[in-house]
């Protein structure tokens, strides 16, 4: 097996917990079962799907997907320590098809030798691409392996869905603040994996303030408890014991900033709801969701290019001068960065929320091309067709083409569409904003059209 690669039966599991002291808090804290397990009642609560898998020793395959320091991981080791199944445990970010192919063989043998079943946890299922999730797609199918995926992302947009449909989906969710002091508390006064040899106790402000700043990640709550406490060890020494009060804990703990992944569900529910705010004409919940963006470290440009792309698809013709603003914007804060640049979204979001609306754009386009997509190739009419030669000419090319300048008001009726869709309308423009007069001039062109076709 590679060494990236880390299989663990129940002795294995045992022998990993004696070296506790060696591992950090927060790892040493891990539940050894159910009964112990904090929060995620509705998962592994009595009468739960997971509860009942781990006592008749049934476990299924499953996409545990949750935020940071929910559980997953150790949910997936009392599965471990639970069942009769042989364990292997590797990380996505660090594992090959060659590994996958090791493992399956590893499965082979515990079925064919130990009539033993095998559990394969994946943490961060999410960084397997396509033909990695494919290398054990069958194997989980067929049952040599029992899948368990770990995942802080939407599985929906990153497992395929040939494996999604063999896995249940677990939904994980963060801890309550309640639920977070209940661990600190607990690791404080656990004496043999714990902290409770350090005789520290902490008020009930200090424990929640780490709850606060942990937002619902038990495992940095408790690093935070561990920073906290070896902090107190150095100021009082271990022989007198002392009371982690808020100020030690401002004092030891870097405050955390926002909950954000870039690249995880987050970032799309804030930039949704940003999105959402402008087009909804709510300039106070846009500044709001742009704020929260911006102190979380966002990337601008992307805020910058939603706006942009949001003015064509919300705003469109109703104001013209919007896309205008959002490019401006973008290159406003190209110029001056930031904090200064910062004003120049701010000044554009606002812009984008206030202006008329009109998706007619969006819809029209999507309509063209589903045109396109059910008709195919339909050929040019000759009519506007290019002839730049002799012989294209005589083929009827252009023959017929009306120059519109030579026409009242520089329009000239004829057909611009593929004979089959001649009569097809794709863009139909608002009364509102400038889009009313888009409307006015179009309707009146297309009269002048029909009325032609008449006579």
């Amino acid at each position: 097996m590679s060494g990236k690669v880390s299989e663990l039966d129940l002795f294995d599991y045992q022998s990993e917990k004696s070296n506790a002291a060696h591992r950090p808090l927060a790892d040493r804290m891990r539940p050894l079962d159910l009964d112990a397990f904090i929060g995620q009642q509705h998962a592994v609560g009595p009468g739960s799907l997971i509860r009942n898998a781990i006592e008749n020793d049934r476990i299924f395959s499953m996409i545990l997907w949750g935020p940071p320091g929910t559980g997953k991981t150790t949910l997936a080791r009392i599965m471990a320590a639970r069942t009769q199944c042989h364990f292997i445990q590797f990380s996505a970010v660090l594992t090959g098809v060659k590994d996958i192919r090791d493992v399956i063989d590893t499965a082979r043998n515990q079925k064919k030798y130990h009539n033993r079943r095998t559990l394969l946890f994946v943490d961060e299922i999410h960084r397997f691409n396509k033909s990695q999730q494919d290398a054990f797609l069958h194997h989980v199918e067929s049952g040599l392996i029992t899948l368990i995926g770990a995942t802080t992302e939407n599985p929906s947009f990153e497992v395929i869905s040939a494996l999604l449909s063999r896995c249940r989906v677990i939904a994980l969710e963060r801890l309550s603040d309640e639920e977070i002091k209940t661990l600190v508390m607990r690791a404080l006064s656990d004496t043999k994996r714990g902290l409770g040899d350090m005789g520290l106790t902490i008020t009930d402000e200090a424990a929640g303030h780490i709850a606060a700043i942990s937002d619902g990640d038990g495992r940095a709550a408790l690093n935070a408890a561990e920073i906290a406490a070896m902090d107190m060890v150095g100021e009082n020494g271990q022989e007198n014991p002392a009371q982690i009060r808020l100020d030690h804990v401002e004092k030891a703990l870097q405050r955390k900033s926002l909950s954000y992944d870039k690249a995880g569900e987050e970032h799309y529910n804030l930039i949704s709801a940003f999105h959402k705010s402008l087009r909804g004409s709510d300039p106070d919940a846009g500044l709001y969701w742009l704020a929260r963006m911006m102190a979380a470290g966002e990337d601008p440009f992307y805020i910058a290019r939603r706006m942009v792309r949001f003015a064509s698809e919300d705003i469109g013709n109703a104001d013209p001068r919007a896309l205008a603003v959002s490019m401006d914007a973008m290159e406003a804060y190209r110029f001056l960065g930031s904090p200064e640049g910062d004003l120049s979204l701010a000044q554009a979001a606002v812009y984008l929320a206030t202006a008329p609306k009109s998706n007619s754009i969006y819809t029209a386009w999507g309509e063209a091309r589903q045109m396109v997509e059910k008709t195919g190739s339909l050929p040019v009419p000759h009519h506007i067709r290019n002839a730049p030669t002799r012989l294209m000419k005589d083929m009827g090319y252009g023959r017929g083409y009306r120059y519109a300048h030579n026409y009242k008001d520089a329009f000239a009726p004829q057909d611009h569409l593929p004979d089959q869709l001649k009569d097809a309308l794709v863009y139909h423009p608002t009364d509102r904003g400038d889009e009313k007069l888009i409307k006015q001039r179009l309707d009146k062109w297309r009269e002048i059209k029909k009325q032609q076709k008449k006579t």
